[in-house]
């Protein structure tokens, strides 16, 4: 089990130190600059959306996850993280399009950078991963399916949070007030 844990780190290092600096600066300024912020994915991709939003909530960002109940409508200026292994999930690429159409900010994050989802994008974080499909050129992985892209997609999801916290002056203190009240 020991020596899984380190093949599955190598990979997530393999990928995550492919990333593009310029791609996640990029993204880290849309996400500053933001008064709202929208996530949506589906499947374990969607997962990890939530995830990030949830942690942008902690740091006190007005954040939803679209097709949420208490999630309100997109507007011109709202940044829309839009996430999607292979770029060509149906209802994350309409997302993308109809968010583009009315001025928001998208970032898409794919590890295809030629995708439909990455054509309505305003910023690209490429996550060179691999995906169910396991397409020609695409890193190779020892786990099942998407789970390489999720897992770097959540670390990524964490350093641009890093970063925001660190840019917006929050205390862990500060954020741990957000974390929860209930105990």
């Amino acid at each position: 089990m020991k020596e899984k844990i380190k093949a599955v780190l190598a990979e997530i290092e393999d990928v995550t130190s492919h990333v593009q600096e310029g791609q996640l600066e990029r993204a880290a300024d849309h996400l500053t600059s933001a008064e709202r912020i929208f996530v949506f994915g589906e499947g374990r991709s969607g997962f990890m959306a939530k995830s990030f939003a949830m942690r942008l909530m902690h740091l006190g960002v007005q954040s939803f996850v679209i097709g949420e109940t208490t999630t309100p409508s997109i507007q011109k200026g709202d940044v829309i993280v839009l996430v999607s292994g292979s770029g060509k999930t149906k209802s994350v690429c309409w997302t993308a399009e109809r968010a583009a159409q009315l001025g928001c900010v998208t970032i898409a994050v794919t590890t295809d950078p030629a995708s439909p989802l990455a054509s309505h994008a305003s910023s690209i974080l490429h996550v060179p991963a691999a995906t169910k499909y396991r397409n020609e050129g695409e890193r190779k992985s020892i786990q099942p399916l998407g789970s390489l892209f999720d897992q770097s997609t959540h670390v990524l999801f964490d350093v641009l949070c890093l970063n925001y916290a660190e840019k917006q002056d929050r205390t862990h203190e500060q954020t741990f007030k957000l974390h929860s009240n209930v105990e």
